[in-house]
């Protein structure tokens, strides 16, 4: 395939655009960028090897979550802690794969940005080459001192001045969001770029698909079962059935929501006691996938509260999760107000 450089914008291009719409730029922001889309071509490759050499399938341990560990987690995990540990750009990291706070190696300078991530969310999905992605938040430190703290991480995805997502698939796209619209590149193999394929990305209003896992449809609350029956009800006039489309990988659900609206739901439900607050994680699914959808337009709750007013209180929190076109979120949450 030929490109023509003359009319493309590589992430790199852009990057050095927006930095030079900020005069108070220092470059620490920009080298985020630059590692993240590094980080991420490592991955891409490790992930379209899977098949071929012996890093498919579990390790047989698990992580803090409960969950079996699949080898291309441990690769994607090393691969980003290898990318940030001593550019001096962060104070801190945490990873859906480890327990605890991720600190900087003394070696190396200290900087003033954290780093929340999930490695590879959906990797169980990989062996039927469904689509996975690596998740990633940042936020400034707030505490004083020269390592980052816990405190620096638990904040609310108000705060965060960065989220995003590779999705690895067919292509393999990265979307962000700076708090300045949502841009997504896809990357051209053969010249090993990012390039913008996607600029200001928005997110219907109002779509036709819902995407939950119906499987668990009699464990949740009764509001969220009035409203999928009213989403599944026949109504011409008001556009009902709506289309059900539910993948399982959160990156690729959540990736298709964003540009074709309607909304992906993850309610709490009563079969799991362990998980009384949900599935999904705050600082590594629910809060980067806030932000950059209320950047595009749209909306994410738990329910009740707007995910990115939430205060997190763990690193590994759970939280129910109702994300994509506003209308539709905010349909979900009156049910779940009028019936609970």
């Amino acid at each position: 395939m030929h490109v023509r450089t003359s009319n493309v914008v590589t992430i790199e291009r852009h990057i050095l655009d927006q930095e030079r719409q900020n005069p108070e730029a220092t470059g620490q922001f920009s080298r985020l960028l630059y590692q993240i889309a590094y980080a991420s071509k490592v991955i891409n490759r490790e992930v379209r090897r899977a098949g071929l050499i012996d890093i498919l399938g579990g390790t047989g341990d698990t992580n803090v979550q409960g969950e079996a560990v699949q080898k291309l987690d441990i690769i994607a995990q090393e691969t980003i802690n290898d990318a940030f540990d001593h550019i001096g750009v962060l104070c801190c990291m945490t990873s859906e794969e480890v327990d605890d706070i991720i600190s900087i190696p003394p070696q190396f300078d200290l900087g003033k940005y954290t780093l929340a991530f999930d490695p590879l969310d959906g990797s169980s999905n990989i062996a039927a080459n469904v689509n996975i992605g690596t998740i990633f938040s940042v936020h400034r430190k707030i505490t004083t001192g020269r390592e980052g703290k816990e405190e620096d991480l638990l904040q609310k995805g108000r705060g965060q001045v960065m989220a995003g997502y590779v999705m690895y698939g067919s292509s393999t796209m990265m979307v962000y969001t700076t708090g300045k619209g949502v841009y997504g590149f896809t990357l051209e193999p053969s010249i090993g770029e990012f390039l913008l394929s996607h600029p200001d990305i928005r997110i219907p209003q109002r779509g036709s698909i819902f995407s939950c896992n119906m499987g668990n449809y009699r464990f949740w609350s009764e509001g969220v079962r009035k409203y999928v029956d009213d989403l599944t009800a026949v109504d011409a006039e008001r556009g009902r059935p709506y289309s059900s489309r539910y993948i399982g990988s959160l990156v690729a659900d959540f990736h298709r929501t964003l540009l074709y609206g309607g909304i992906f739901m993850y309610p709490m439900d009563y079969k799991d006691p362990k998980k009384p607050k949900g599935k999904l994680r705050m600082l590594y699914e629910a809060s980067p996938m806030a932000m950059i959808t209320e950047q595009a337009g749209g909306l994410a709750t738990n329910g009740r509260d707007n995910i990115l007013d939430v205060q997190p209180k763990s690193l590994h929190e759970r939280t129910p999760l109702f994300i994509g076109s506003r209308e539709e979120v905010a349909e979900a949450g009156r049910y779940i107000e009028q019936y609970g």
